[in-house]
């Protein structure tokens, strides 16, 4: 991460609440090209945070979500901390409380664009987690209840990118995977599994155009940041300790071509 930063765009993705199960399936399946340029798959990780809040807080430390075989793991950012036996050699450290401030020291235009409530601004605590980027934005259109959420927040990162003059951080958090999603898939009225994966698709026919957006090299870093549950063990939802909750996609890889090929 050393040779990264201040070379690279990096682009953040978070499929909120997009189980690792699910996703799995799909990609195992071909049907996820775009999201995984290359034929590349899912990394199979722990959540640091068993609801968005919690997982982007841990995020936006240094705390990606951790490979699920034993550690100590490496990490890709990390923030000075005496003793921290997950940084390496490999890991950029930076001198900050968060990762978007560590960013704008080292040159960074940070932005974030918002997908589900903890990003909207609209309260105190929906102000907190945007607040530590330099421009942050939300509409109701990138929210849960927008079937075509990704679309217009790719309209607005286009904007924004449009007018960049330096490296750009950026993160999207992506709201489709999210309840309710049950209109992403023709003639469902409740969600389930089969909606889930719906979105999960719909993402997939337009993330190539988020792609395109970022100047190359682009280190992009897409992954959920907890998964949520359809009546496993009697549980709905996510903030539980379930399996399907903790277990998360994760995938690195570079951008380095303007066709979208990757290292």
């Amino acid at each position: 991460m050393n040779a990264i930063v201040g070379t690279h765009d990096i682009l953040l993705v978070t499929l909120d609440t997009l189980r690792y199960d699910v996703a799995a399936e799909l990609a195992d399946a071909g049907r996820l090209p775009n999201l995984l340029p290359g034929g590349r798959g899912w990394e199979r990780r722990h959540s640091p945070g068993s609801f968005t809040y919690a997982a982007h807080a841990a995020i936006f430390a240094g705390f990606l979500p951790t490979p699920v075989t034993p550690g100590p793991h490496p990490r890709l950012f990390a923030a000075t901390f005496p003793g921290s036996e997950t940084t390496g050699p490999g890991t950029w450290v930076f001198d900050a409380p968060d990762l978007p401030t560590g960013l704008a020291r080292a040159g960074y235009h940070t932005v974030c664009i918002g997908g589900v409530g903890f990003f909207n601004k609209l309260t105190p605590l929906g102000s907190a987690l945007p607040g530590l980027f330099a421009e942050s934005h939300w509409e109701p259109e990138f929210g849960v209840t927008s079937p075509h959420s990704l679309e217009r927040q790719i309209d607005r990162a286009a904007r924004v990118l449009a007018r960049r003059d330096r490296p750009v951080f950026l993160f999207v958090n992506v709201s489709a995977l999210h309840q309710p999603n049950y209109f992403y898939l023709p003639g469902a009225t409740r969600d389930g599994l089969d909606t889930h994966a719906a979105a999960l698709e719909y993402v997939d026919r337009h993330i190539g155009g988020l792609y395109a957006l970022m100047r190359r090299p682009c280190l992009v870093i897409v992954c959920s940041d907890h998964g949520t549950a359809y009546g496993e063990d009697g549980h709905v939802g996510h903030r539980v300790g379930h399996e399907v909750v903790w277990t998360v996609p994760y995938a690195e890889f570079v951008l380095d071509h303007p066709d979208g090929e990757h290292e």
